[in-house]
This record gives C-alpha cells, structure tokens and sequence, in this order.
C-alpha cells in the first residue's frame, strides 16, 4: 500500500500548448522563418541532450533566473544554428519570453482527473521538479496547485534531479518513508533512475512513446497509473 504519489511537472502534468516543437515552429514562423514542427520534433534531443550535460557537469540551470535565461539561451541557439538561423537580433530572448509566459502552457487532461482519484484513495501528492520557481504561480493558474500537499520545485530549493537530496527532502515533508512512495515522471535518467535509488517505487510515463523498451513501470497515459498502483 502506498501513501504518497510524487510528480515531476514538464512533460509529467504540464506541456507548452500544443507541444514545445509547434510552439518553437509558430515563433518562428511569427519571425519570418520557415521552419516546420516535424523538423524541430526530429531535434528534439537537442534539449534532452542539453539537460544531460548539465547534471553531468553539476550545472544548476534552474536556480536563479540568471541560469535559467543563460541555459535556455544555449539550447535555442543549438536549434538555431542546426536550423539555419541566425540569432543575431535577439531572437532567443523572445523565444524565451514566450517559453516563460504562463499562458502558453496546459494541463495534460488525463491529470486532473488522476489527482482526483489519487486523492479520494486518501494518498499525499506532491510535486519534485526541476522547474524554474515561476511553476507554482503556473500550477495555481492551472487550478491544480491546492491539490499537491508537498511542493519540492528546484528554483526554489537550490538543488535539482538527479541529486538525491531532492526527493528526500520531499518525503520528509510528506512525512513518508520511501517503501511508501511513488515517483513518476517521464525522463528515465533524472526521473526513474534517482528515485529507485533513493528507494522509491518510479513509474515512467512516456506519453510520446519515446522509450518503448525502458524496464521497469510504463505507462503511456496518467490514466493508467490507478490501476498500476492498484487502486
């Protein structure tokens, strides 16, 4: 029997409308470039790429807004430069600006219905993610911030995944042991891998279906996850 149900945000319960590819592709088209979603989609590793990097070096991009502009920077002119296009009149500060503008971002629909469900089955929800300290004024925007007891978000914290500190710190405020506690996110190596370590039980959601052959708990949609906690 579990108590607590843990959630990383982007990706997990929130995503750029309609998707980060179109949303990139749409600014730029707005900018006078030609560029489809399906070629951003095909660079997407770019990103994922770059977020590695990171916790390989122990770089911390979510902790001041510094970081987060100077990282996000270098990941739009990766994209840029493999697009093409260049970057010479600020174009990634606008890029930016909309990447952090509340009114570009959704729920996934299969969350709030989960949380309910997870909720009415008498189980403690939080939220531990590597997001700029902007997520809780989004997840109130959202309507779902009241649902997450336990809020542990990196800009706030000063540190983030993988390092284990992070997911502890959210059970102690949960007041869980990790026998008792469910992580689920959708980036193996910063999601499932740390949380197993810490003795968490991970369940990957993989909604573009990206990692078909990942061991372990997969599900493609939130609404699945009841049934794999055996509610």
């Amino acid at each position: 029997t579990y108590a607590a149900v843990f959630f990383d945000a982007g990706e997990t319960l929130v995503h750029p409308h309609p998707t980060f590819p179109d949303l990139f592709a749409a600014i730029l088209r707005r900018e006078g470039h030609d560029v489809d979603a399906e070629v951003v989609r095909d660079r997407i590793h770019v990103v994922f790429d770059r977020f590695k990097h990171a916790a390989d070096t122990n770089e911390l991009w979510t902790t001041t807004p510094e970081k987060s502009r100077r990282f996000w920077h270098d990941v739009y002119g990766i994209f840029l430069r493999d697009l093409g296009i260049a970057d010479g009149d600020g174009l990634a500060d606008r890029l930016y600006a909309e990447f952090t503008d509340l009114a570009n971002y959704r729920l996934f629909d299969d969350v709030p219905p989960v949380l309910d469900r997870l909720r009415e089955a008498g189980l403690t929800l939080g939220v531990v993610s590597n997001f700029e300290a902007w997520l809780e004024r989004l997840l109130e925007e959202l309507g779902v911030l009241d649902r997450f007891t336990v809020r542990v978000i990196s800009g706030v914290e000063g540190m983030e995944k993988p390092d284990p500190r992070i997911f502890r710190l959210a059970m102690e405020r949960a007041g869980v042991d990790p026998g008792v506690s469910v992580y689920v996110g959708d980036n193996p190596e910063f999601d499932i891998g740390p949380a197993a370590a810490v003795g968490m039980l991970p369940v990957l959601i993989d909604r573009r279906e990206r990692f078909p052959d990942a061991e372990g708990l997969r599900v493609t949609s939130m609404a699945d996850l009841p049934g794999v906690l055996g509610l």
